[in-house]
């Protein structure tokens, strides 16, 4: 079977399942686990595929995006591991944002019973910060369907009020050249907003968003660390790795 051949076969596998492995592909084209990584690779590079562990998934539309009830239910286990880790980051006396999303969410159990000030744009956040006794500030904004964000000009001028020692985002698409990435223009001056307003910056993301590039620009690769968990494929995190701090977690 010619090159193009094989790949048109990965292509027609990947619709039909959305995530194959290499063994499936091997099975089906009858070529060895050398070609098909060497065919994986070229697709990726193509963007028409991403990488993930022990095979390939299809890319995302640009603009498509899970709502909260869908997001709650995915990748739970990496979602607390990342919490958790996360929080480890905010220490008494700090000031910090947090961006709306599951995974910040996750965050804020393990910051009860410390001496911090938090700014979020998540509606489901606010009512949690306040059951934990944590100091909690509210920005205006309009509040999104689907994932509970508060968003638009209004959002964008509450969070250039305040000055941050740490900002902790969640995002969509996490690409080595294409940096951090989210379908929504407005959700992403948000999150441009409180990056700059922040000392420094933390992307809590599990393994799916990796390799992703979603439709609007948030940040460069280089001005935030990632914490995310086990199941990001090798080529990527070597690649990521060279341009700011991956912290991967142990599953």
């Amino acid at each position: 079977m010619l090159t193009i051949e094989r790949q048109e076969v990965i292509l027609t596998l990947l619709k039909e399942k959305e995530i194959v492995t290499v063994h499936q592909i091997c099975d089906v084209t009858g070529a060895s686990e050398s070609t098909i990584r060497r065919d994986l690779t070229e697709l990726e590079n193509k963007q028409l595929i991403k990488r993930v562990h022990g095979g390939a998934s299809l890319l995302k539309k640009k603009r498509e995006e899970p709502t909260l009830l869908e997001k709650t239910t995915q990748h739970q286990h990496e979602k607390e591991l990342i919490a958790k880790r996360a929080a480890l980051y905010v220490e008494d006396g700090d000031s910090i944002y947090l961006d709306a999303g599951t995974s910040t969410l996750q965050m804020i159990p393990h910051l009860a019973g410390k001496s911090i000030v938090v700014v979020t744009n998540g509606i489901p956040h606010v009512q949690l910060l306040i059951e934990y006794g944590i100091e909690t500030y509210v920005i205006a904004g309009k509040a999104k369907k689907g994932t509970a964000a508060l968003i638009g000009t209004k959002a964008v001028e509450a969070i250039r009020e305040y000055r941050f020692d740490k900002c902790f985002l969640g995002i969509n698409g996490i690409h080595a050249s294409q940096g951090f990435t989210t379908p929504d223009p407005e959700e992403a001056e948000v999150k441009q907003t409180a990056l700059r307003q922040s000392q420094s910056c933390y992307v809590l993301a599990d393994p799916a968003k990796f390799g992703e590039v979603s439709f609007a620009n948030v940040a460069n690769i280089e001005q935030a660390t990632i914490i995310t968990t086990e199941g990001v494929s090798a080529d990527q995190q070597e690649k990521i790795a060279k341009l700011t701090t991956l912290e991967v977690i142990s599953l």
